[in-house]
């Protein structure tokens, strides 16, 4: 607990804090874009099986 009270007091610790929040913000920002390109891959899947199954079905 003492080390804890020593990090917090030192100007290190303020730093340490801006750090996690920049990293929360790069992660976030990184997970948005993982979703947005998971659902265009799915989209763009589902597109080319359609086509396929049309073509097939000719």
């Amino acid at each position: 607990m003492k080390r804890l009270i020593e990090f917090l007091r030192e100007e290190d610790g303020p730093t340490a804090v801006e750090y996690a929040v920049m990293l929360a913000m790069i992660l976030i920002a990184c997970m948005a874009g993982i979703q947005m390109l998971t659902q265009k891959t799915a989209e763009s899947y589902n597109q080319s099986g359609n086509a396929i199954e049309a073509a097939l079905n000719s």
